[in-house]
């Protein structure tokens, strides 16, 4: 679907609106009645000039979500400053300390209760996050001393998963109480493996976001 080639003001209301409704309803329980609904006098037409179906609109969706998160991972990547070490810990605090964080906790939903939408975006964050950005990471800093792992793939998958899903309140509902053990473990788990990459102000931006999250359930 060459999605660059649709008028990007109709593309991007339907893909919000979409986005809203799956956070609000489930994509389950969303239809493509649902979405017109909130379109402001867009037909069903519109929509499926765009996209063939609501499944086409979730890849989409989600490719949007991540695109943002793509951009900061290649910008990181690429820096000739860095160590790979150093790397791993400037794409945590910065995707954590980013102040869209705070408006995606105070609205997002039980992503334990939104599987479909969990699952795309744990399958692109997988298939393109871990070998595009994170692996490429790992080899460097095996390469300038910094990381020592004979399992440079499977590594860069571990802490995806770890920080991404295990970490996430929004996926096992988890209490902020939770949240700050798993925390301190996530971070006692990256020191074994001799990366030291979640320091305290880390520890307490991702106490805060569960509050959030939390507090607006």
């Amino acid at each position: 679907m060459a999605r660059n080639k649709h008028p990007e003001e109709t593309v991007n209301l339907i893909l919000d609106t979409s986005l809203r409704l799956f956070m609000e309803k489930g994509y389950e329980n969303t239809s493509i009645q649902d979405i017109i609904g909130h379109l402001g006098g867009l037909s069903k037409g519109a929509i499926y000039h765009h996209f063939k179906s609501k499944e086409d609109i979730l890849v989409a969706v989600t490719d949007k979500m991540t695109e943002e998160s793509n951009r900061m991972l290649a910008r990181i990547r690429d820096r000739s400053d860095l160590s790979g070490r150093e790397k791993l810990k400037t794409i945590f605090k910065e995707s954590i300390f980013r102040p869209v964080q705070d408006e995606i906790f105070t609205v997002a939903p039980n992503l334990g209760n939104n599987q479909r939408l969990f699952m795309s975006i744990f399958r692109e964050t997988i298939e393109d996050a871990v070998p595009n950005y994170i692996c490429p990471i790992i080899k460097q800093g095996i390469a300038d001393g910094t990381i020592s792992t004979e399992e440079p793939a499977e590594l860069a998958e571990l802490i995806i998963i770890a920080a991404n899903i295990w970490l996430n309140p929004m996926i096992f509902d988890d209490t902020v109480e939770k949240t700050e053990r798993k925390a301190k473990v996530f971070q006692r788990m990256m020191q074994g493996f001799g990366l030291d990459i979640v320091d305290d102000e880390m520890l307490e931006r991702l106490i805060q976001l569960a509050a959030i999250y939390q507090k607006n359930r």
